[in-house]
């Protein structure tokens, strides 16, 4: 045999599938047909909040008066705002390829052969166990499709040379939310269209309705329960279709293997294997409902382990998933919102905190937004948390810590909070003895 593990995909789950691999002793090849650290890296994560970090900035300055700090005209360089995006991108890109040192690059297509083999460009590779790791892409509608000039993906949006004078999106998911929080503090004018009753399906109504409510202050023209085919598209500079992402498994070979696939993901069991015992799958090329880079690497890292060490195996079932929305405010949710608790039939208590009565959160002139937190009535364990904020991504972490551990209000209630923090909301909403 070449390898003991052969990973096709060099994405989120991908790499973090090789190290893993690499450090439980197996020989390990790495195959990406594109570039190292995949949609995350380079399309999709780092380089979003890469600009979403510079109109942070630019929206600062503009108030910065109200800091006692008097600037003159500032100017948006969206040339330089890319050209940092992208530096970004490499130096990242090239501290990846470094972490692979013991573990062999391949830079090619691949396709599977038979569970044994895989085409690498113009060579046979023999291997012990696959990993399918290819991620996904964006998806289309059936009448309304790519081309890459005037009906965009995300992918293309990052690309842009100049700012549209307006700019539509089909779509307010995570996806669609932070282009339109970005490109109306570029100066673009956005309209943001939902098929579903809110933006943010599936998050906290509350949430939902509070980001609405801001985008619609800053002159976001925002269209909830409307289907896209009702629009016309020709009253808009660029438009920007954003409705999801579809698995990335076509041209693999596993269609001849007898891969068990649904709705061309494919279908594994709780340790990530497929129906074929040696090919595993891990990300988006096999979950449906968390299409998220930091899930995928908790796939690949047990994926791996699975595979290194098959007489203990674990099981992929870490359900405290954290959603981060990288919008102004942040967006941020973990565990059980209101709606899904309630519909498990659990009597909840809801504790929460409004920024405005946060003193670190006037001091950053970021006042705007709440922190909620679900629990058990009967039990007083932490079920679940949305916040709508400053510093939201961070301060989700504290939740998904708590609820992993089943901790209980009065255990984070009597936890000590540096002052002044927003962290101290937390406790603010918790030491209150009534929920609503």
């Amino acid at each position: 045999m070449d390898y003991d593990l052969a990973i096709i995909g060099g994405g989120w789950a991908g790499f973090n599938a090789a190290i893993r691999a690499r450090q439980l002793g197996l020989k390990v090849c790495l195959v990406e047909k594109d570039k190292i650290g995949g949609t995350c890296l380079n399309r999709g994560c780092i380089p979003t909040k890469a600009l979403i970090q510079s109109t942070k900035i630019y929206s600062l300055i503009c108030k910065s008066s109200d800091f006692g700090i008097e600037t003159t005209n500032p100017q948006i360089n969206f040339q330089r705002i890319q050209s940092r995006k992208d530096k970004i991108v490499q130096q990242l890109s090239q501290g990846m390829n470094f972490m692979l040192k013991g573990i062999d690059f391949i830079p090619k297509e691949a396709r599977i052969l038979s569970p044994e083999t895989i085409s690498i460009g113009d060579r046979n590779i023999r291997v012990k166990f696959i990993l399918i790791a290819t991620g996904s892409r964006p998806a289309e509608l059936r009448n309304i499709k790519f081309d890459g000039k005037k009906i965009l993906s995300s992918d293309d949006v990052l690309n842009l040379t100049r700012i549209p004078r307006s700019l539509l999106i089909i779509g307010g998911g995570v996806i669609g939310c932070e282009f339109a929080s970005l490109f109306s503090v570029l100066g673009a004018q956005v309209t943001i269209v939902e098929k579903m009753p809110q933006l943010l399906p599936g998050e906290d109504k509350e949430i939902a309705k509070k980001i609405e409510t801001i985008f619609k202050k800053r002159g976001i023209k925002v269209s909830t329960d409307t289907d896209a085919l009702s629009l016309d598209l020709g009253n808009y500079e660029l438009v920007l279709l954003s409705i999801g992402r579809v698995p990335q498994t076509y041209g693999l070979g596993i269609d001849n293997l007898g891969v068990n696939l649904e709705k061309d993901r494919i279908v594994v069991d709780e340790y990530l294997r497929s129906n074929i015992p040696n090919i595993y799958a891990a990300g988006d090329c096999c979950c449906a409902k968390f299409m998220l880079a930091h899930f995928a690497a908790y796939q690949g890292r047990v994926a791996a382990q699975n595979i290194a060490c098959p007489g203990n195996p674990k099981r992929a079932d870490n359900a405290v998933i954290p959603s981060c929305i990288f919008t102004d405010p942040e967006i941020a949710s973990v565990g059980l919102n209101e709606d899904g608790a309630k519909n498990k039939g659990i009597d909840v208590l809801i504790n929460k905190f409004d920024f405005l009565g946060s003193g670190m959160a006037r001091i950053l002139g970021e006042t705007e937004g709440f922190i909620k937190i679900i629990s058990d009535k009967n039990t007083s364990n932490v079920l679940g948390a949305s916040i709508i904020g400053p510093r939201a991504t961070e301060l989700i972490g504290i939740f998904s810590l708590a609820i992993s551990n089943n901790l209980k209000i009065s255990q984070i209630k009597d936890t000590i909070f540096a002052h002044p923090t927003l962290s101290e909301g937390i406790q603010e909403a918790l030491s209150k003895d009534y929920g609503l």
